[in-house]
């Protein structure tokens, strides 16, 4: 071996190893905590809204009382901010994720706890092993506001500069008009061009959940009312969401009641658990065939 090589190999052998982080996938991040519709459909597909977080006595014990709030979206899609009050947003909607989005949000909101009120807060795009929301939260049904705009991430009197409030112009008229049901949790109506839609995550397993609507399909039961079509469905961190299309012109509570009918003969049909008869088959097949792709 030349001597090159093997002074190469002996300051290699010496230097400190660099520890590789690995990414482990984990379907349902939200598992265990009570509300996991609402965490799944604020994460995926809801716009513009938020809802407070209440931290765990340890880490009240080491921050102190620190207001969090839970918001879709942060600007620039932020992980999180730390005001200058002592305040902290957590943005659940962020271009940068691991395989486990609970340990992500845990760490936004860790780091941002360590971050000095009205500094920049810098998160890991890999945060590796540590605690999870459902560590260091006290969990409990979430009280989701939703806005018709993003107004909610400033301070009073903030929109006075021109280019803030052009930019917040810009992201208002990126969203469109949605309303949470009261019909279950994780239930939202939107308006888009020319029609609108109703969103579900269902909260049950995957195959309980598939068996049930296939039974109302091959009864007939799907639609929520006349006008409306099922459009199908897509899977969102280990859970079942269907999508009508509903006619553009009724508002959002003109849907209540339908949604209320809906979620009890879905209920009804949950309970069911013998084997799909040839009807309840063909039309799982049908509604598998029938995946959708968030956009």
């Amino acid at each position: 071996m030349s001597k090159r090589r093997r002074n190469n190999r002996a300051a290699s052998d010496a230097a400190p190893k660099r520890q590789k982080l690995r990414d482990i996938f984990v379907p349902r991040p939200f598992e265990g905590l009570t509300d996991e519709a609402e965490w799944i459909a604020l994460r995926e597909f809801v716009p513009a809204a938020s809802a407070p977080l209440t931290l765990a006595p340890s880490l009240v014990e080491e921050f102190g009382e620190r207001p969090v709030t839970l918001a879709t979206v942060l600007p620039m899609a932020a992980p999180a901010i730390a005001k200058e009050d002592g305040r902290i947003m957590v943005g659940l909607q962020r271009h940068v994720q691991s395989g486990d989005v609970s340990r992500d949000l845990a760490e936004s909101l860790l780091c941002a706890l360590r971050t000095e009120p009205g500094r920049t807060v810098t998160v890991p795009p890999l945060p590796g092993e540590g605690p999870r929301l459902q560590d260091i939260l006290v969990d409990g049904p979430l009280e989701v506001s939703v806005h018709s705009g993003f107004d909610f991430w400033l301070e009073p009197g903030a929109t006075e500069d021109p280019n803030v409030r052009a930019s917040l112009e810009r992201a208002n008229a990126s969203i469109y008009p949605t309303t949470r049901l009261t019909a279950a949790r994780g239930v939202y109506w939107c308006r888009v061009p020319e029609k609108a839609h109703v969103r579900w995550v269902l909260p049950d397993d995957e195959d309980a959940a598939l068996d049930a609507l296939s039974r109302l399909a091959a009864a007939g039961d799907l639609p929520l009312g006349d006008g409306t079509r099922f459009a199908g469905m897509f899977r969102a961190h280990g859970r079942l969401v269907p999508v009508w299309d509903l006619p553009e012109e009724p508002e959002a509570d003109r849907w209540e009641a339908p949604a209320a009918d809906f979620a009890k003969r879905y209920a009804a049909a949950l309970t069911d658990t013998a084997p799909l008869d040839a009807a309840g088959r063909r039309a799982r097949q049908g509604l598998v065939g029938r995946q959708l792709t968030l956009r």
